[in-house]
């Protein structure tokens, strides 16, 4: 069995690799030697560098967002991005790299860890959203970005997007975080919870050390197929499937109506491309996720945030419901931030935001329309928003 048979590791042909040579220090006591981000860029810095606009991914997504002269195929979120598009490259320096702990190029559990050849596996030290975006102000110093104009993420990316304007709060001008919460509760965290499980209960799983046999493409298949449902909403798959069946034979076990084809379909695609341990370590990364770590609450957790803010959340989304972006934004508010909360009524669910992009695209188009406010000054720590303990948070 080849390698490429073994692990579905795949950098994007046109990325960029950035290595971080040195110790890592990471949020649970975990340390890296070192580590590599894979990152692409469209646009260019202007030349007092301060038109850069970090976009953060979801759990699933690469480096790859949009096409270029290095790789023409379409990106994850390709409409968006672009010479006058919602993201203006004319305007803007668009930056997006694949999150610490991934398998698009990132240091992450199926990476080589020494000499020897050995990968990681589930030796690699847990890893938390405020890990990733330490990686990620690496990053930026070494493309001598000392602030953002933006930084925007959805989904993981939207919990990327709080904890860089919180662990960073200097280093960016404004925030867009897209269906995301403050922090993960009950609901999403059992969902995850299965899905690892599911992962966990394949023989092929081995604890994780299964780099020199076949990967455990079942669990991860199974996981896939209930992630698809909380990215999706109930009313467009009624309008969509209804209950229509494939064919008109006897009725069986396996995929028997057209809603279920389509997340066997999902599954099939999904362990093609991604390895099972990165999909443990960034859901368990979103489990863990909580802006008020380190403060002495969730609120002041939440006011670290200093950035001009947009959060847009969707009234069908199931994995994180809106009005746990709604509270986000009200606790803003109430420590005088400026911060909008938009509502956006939509069939598509949790995934609306890479389907209804002209929507999605509108809003975000017209808050970055708007004059780019002057770098965020944080109030001193003894004023209660930066409590002493916050550098062990944004260690590394």
């Amino acid at each position: 069995m080849s390698r490429d048979e073994q692990i579905p590791e795949t950098v994007p042909p046109g990325a960029r690799l950035f290595h971080h040579d040195g110790p890592f220090d990471l949020r649970w006591g975990g340390r890296l030697p070192g580590f590599t981000l894979a990152y692409e860029t469209w646009g260019e810095l202007d030349e007092h560098r301060g038109n850069a606009l970090l976009l953060c991914t979801g759990l699933s997504a690469s480096s790859h967002a949009r096409s270029h002269g290095d790789d023409p195929s379409p990106g994850w979120w390709e409409p968006m991005i672009g010479p006058g598009a919602f993201i203006d490259t004319e305007r803007f320096f668009v930056i997006c790299s694949n999150v610490l702990g991934g398998c698009f190029g990132s240091t992450g559990p199926a990476s080589v860890r020494d000499r020897t050849g050995r990968r990681w596996g589930t030796d690699f030290p847990l890893v938390t959203v405020w890990d990733i975006v330490a990686a990620q102000a690496r990053l930026l110093d070494h493309l001598g970005i000392a602030c953002l104009d933006t930084v925007i993420g959805a989904s993981l990316g939207g919990m990327q997007a709080m904890a860089l304007a919180a662990a960073f709060p200097t280093r960016t001008r404004r925030m867009i975080s897209i269906s995301a919460p403050g922090r993960s509760y009950p609901l999403s965290i059992s969902l995850r919870f299965v899905q690892r499980q599911a992962v966990m209960r394949d023989p092929r799983w081995r604890g994780g050390h299964y780099y020199d046999h076949a990967p455990p493409r079942d669990g991860l298949h199974v996981a896939r197929q209930i992630g698809t449902i909380t990215y999706r909403s109930g009313p467009e798959w009624d309008r969509r499937f209804a209950r229509e069946r494939i064919g008109s034979g006897h009725p069986t076990f396996e995929a028997d109506y057209q809603v279920e084809s389509y997340l066997v379909h999902q599954g099939d695609r999904f362990v093609e491309r991604f390895d099972a341990n990165s999909y443990l370590y960034l859901s368990k990364a979103m489990d863990l996720f909580d802006l008020g770590d380190g403060a002495s609450s969730y609120e002041d957790g939440v006011a670290r945030i200093h950035a001009r803010s947009l959060l847009l959340a969707v009234t069908t989304d199931l994995l994180f419901p809106i009005h746990q972006t709604e509270e986000v934004a009200r606790i803003l508010r109430q420590w005088g931030r400026d911060c909008r909360f938009i509502r956006l009524d939509s069939v598509y669910g949790h995934d609306a935001f890479l389907i209804e992009v002209e929507r999605f695209g509108g809003v975000i188009a017209g808050f970055l329309d708007e004059p780019s406010p002057p770098a965020p000054r944080p109030r001193p720590p003894d004023e209660g928003t930066t409590p002493p303990d916050w550098g062990s948070i944004a260690s590394g």
